[in-house]
This record gives C-alpha cells, structure tokens and sequence, in this order.
C-alpha cells in the first residue's frame, strides 16, 4: 500500500490518527532533525530474521531504546538473529528501507512476519511511518494491534 492507500485504509477500518509530513528520513539520527509532536511515542523499527531465513520479526521499540538482538532472541526462544536485506523487506512487506513500519505488515498476505511490540507504547500512542518515510501517522498502540491482528498478523506485547 502506498502512503494515501495506508492513511485510506485507516480511515475505512475507523482508526483515528495525526499525520505529521516531512522530509524523507532514512534514521532515527535524521528524524532527531524532524519537529515531531509528540517525539516520545516516535517508534523505532527492526526487520530481522533468523539464521535459516525460515522467520522473519518487526521488533518497534520506543526510538530512544536499543535492542540487543542476542539478548533478544535469548529471552523469546529464537534462533539466532540478523537483520533482513532489503530484498527480503521488498518481498514480506513492499517497504524500502527507512520506509519500515508495522503497517507494513498490511502488505504480507501471508502473515510470516512477527511485530514484537514495545510494552511501553500499551495504552499510549505511537508514531510510525504510513508505509513512507516522508511522514509519520500518530495512532492509539492498541488500535495498530486490533487492525494488525485482524489483519491475520502475528504480533505480541514484549517488555525491553
């Protein structure tokens, strides 16, 4: 889904949401740059797969935090993990990179992509990317995970 075929999408599954526009941001050090409403609930996103290239996971995080994948993976029983290519981005989720969102997980008909969410988005709001990285929707956490699950898409609260 392209970014007005997103926020469409939104509008048509009754999520309320802010848009904020902006230059393209490839980074979180670029989206420092970016005057954001509400710059604490910016979401930061991992697309990762194990070493058998079998599972592949959105890991969105608070922007500010880092993931210690090993850690990570330790704590959840996964194998070992590294970040996905952006061939495999393309093909699971029809994102480029700096583009990579959970609304991504819209474009994966075959929902083999697991979104480990943030416990600290839970009651709050998130800012992500509309499948663009030139702008960043503003939605109720807990809306993004009725639309994702019903939505078929695997996702699970976890604590960092």
């Amino acid at each position: 889904m392209t970014k007005s075929e997103t926020l469409q999408y939104l509008t048509d599954h009754g999520i309320a949401y802010e848009l904020t526009t902006h230059p393209a941001v490839y980074n979180m050090e670029e989206l420092d740059a970016v005057a954001l409403p509400y710059p604490e609930f910016d979401a930061k996103n991992l697309f990762v797969r194990d070493d058998k290239k079998s599972h592949y996971y959105l890991i969105t995080v608070k922007g500010d935090k880092r993931v210690d994948l090993k850690t990570f993976r330790k704590a959840h029983g996964l194998r070992n993990l590294s970040f996905a290519s952006p061939d495999e981005l393309a093909a699971l989720l029809a994102l480029a990179p700096g583009s990579v969102t959970p609304l991504g997980l819209l474009n994966d008909a075959e929902c083999r992509v697991q979104l480990f969410l943030d416990a600290e988005f839970d009651g709050q709001i998130i800012g992500i990317h509309p499948n663009d990285n030139t702008a960043t929707v503003w939605i109720p956490a807990a809306d993004l995970v009725s639309l994702l699950r019903a939505h078929d898409s695997p996702v699970e609260w976890v604590t960092l």
